[in-house]
């Protein structure tokens, strides 16, 4: 499907104009979204921008990474949305000219279809989105960028919910789910990262045309990815110091069973023993003719592990 919204030169603006209709010089801008686009719809961006082959290709051929490249006079971006359900990351292509902005995403998404709606209901006010396609193009990534909250925030209340499952959940089911997190944690930050890294480069870079007026408003989007990039390291520590402490925990739990086991089986070996020498089936063993023997031998057994279970815990082993 291929929208449009026309910039007027008296600021009006006019949704869904057939694309072969406009001519780019009646209009101060033009907004062209590609939304799922079929082949004979993609086959536009050669036939009718005539942009670059290789930036075309990028389109085609999901899923690369956030990038900026500039082909004469059209800046050509690569950013990332970001599926709420899976947390994969989601192709959008933007190219940027003077007079023109064309997104490109082979799936819908409500994110672009909010910039659109704030585009269209103020762009007769004189704002910053009626200034031009960078505008435009800044109000897309900012509701993109604004989507990777709710995800992080969730995955907080998650490790917070965590925490105090510690003493009722048992160690295992921790771990699976602290590990689940992490992997979480993984994928946003494979979405994070770059586009922090690409913002900080549109900021810095000298070829973004008439990124001047609007230098404050991207800077706002990179404070916003620097945020997400301190939120998501803090819980990437916080879930290793979670695994850490289910670690110790079970290594603790562990001890104190091989303790256990220990002084059963350190009490029950001289007894064992004892059993062992008598049980054999000699017919001349002095001890087997008494008539009290038996008594003799229990009792002496029950005194042995009573005197070594003292022992034990003069020496601490139950502490």
């Amino acid at each position: 499907m291929i929208r449009t919204l026309t910039i007027g030169h008296d600021h009006q603006v006019t949704v869904g104009q057939p694309l072969e209709q406009i001519d780019m010089e009646d209009y101060i801008w033009v907004w062209v979204d590609f939304s799922e686009p079929t082949d004979r719809e993609s086959e536009l961006l050669t036939s009718y921008f005539h942009f670059h082959p290789l930036a075309v290709e990028d389109c085609m051929h999901v899923l690369q990474r956030p990038k900026l490249d500039y082909y004469e006079d059209v800046q050509f971006l690569v950013v990332h949305a970001l599926d709420v359900d899976t947390l994969d990351a989601e192709e959008v292509d933007l190219f940027i000219s003077s007079r023109y902005l064309v997104t490109y995403h082979h799936h819908e998404l409500d994110e672009i279809d909010q910039a659109w709606e704030r585009i269209a209901q103020h762009a007769n006010e004189r704002k910053i989105w009626s200034r031009g396609p960078l505008a435009a193009a800044y109000t897309v990534i900012d509701k993109l960028v604004d989507n990777y909250f709710p995800s992080l925030f969730m995955i907080e209340d998650e490790l917070a919910e965590l925490e105090g499952l510690g003493r009722h959940e048992s160690v295992e089911e921790l771990m699976k789910q602290v590990f689940a997190l992490r992997a979480r944690l993984l994928k946003l930050r494979r979405t994070i990262v770059p586009m922090r890294d690409l913002m900080y480069r549109v900021l810095n870079s000298q070829h973004v045309q008439g990124k001047g007026e609007h230098t404050a408003y991207f800077t706002d989007i990179y404070d916003h990815l620097l945020k997400l990039t301190d939120m998501l390291e803090a819980d990437r520590e916080m879930t290793a110091d979670l695994r850490d402490s289910y670690i110790s925990l079970n290594s603790n739990r562990m001890n104190s069973i091989m303790k256990t086991l220990t002084v059963i089986t350190t009490v029950f070996m001289p007894l064992t023993l004892i059993v062992g020498i008598y049980g054999m089936n000699f017919s001349y063993m002095p001890e087997l003719t008494w008539k009290y023997g038996y008594f003799y031998i229990l009792i002496f057994m029950f005194l042995l592990s009573v005197a070594m279970v003292v022992w034990f815990m003069r020496r601490g082993w139950f502490k």
